[in-house]
C-alpha cells in the first residue's frame, strides 16, 4: 500500500480517518504545516494539488 501522493517535487501524506470518515493528509518535507482533505481519492488529489499550488505561489521569489 502506497500512503503518499506526488504532485511535482511535492510530497503529500495519505491517512483516513473511519471516525469522520475522510481522507487526508499533509505536505512533507516543507516548514509549514499545510494539510488537504477529501471524501474520496479523486477530492483528495484535487485537494493536495490545490494546496500546493497556493503553498508554492505564497512563496518569496528568489
Amino acid at each position: 500500500m502506497i500512503d503518499r501522493m506526488e504532485y511535482g517535487e511535492f510530497v503529500g501524506s495519505v491517512h483516513y480517518s473511519a471516525k469522520d470518515d475522510v481522507l487526508f493528509g499533509k505536505i512533507e518535507g516543507i516548514n509549514d504545516l499545510i494539510t488537504f482533505e477529501g471524501g474520496s481519492v479523486k477530492e483528495l488529489r484535487k485537494a493536495f494539488k490545490e494546496a500546493v499550488e497556493d503553498y508554492v505561489s505564497l512563496q518569496p521569489l528568489t
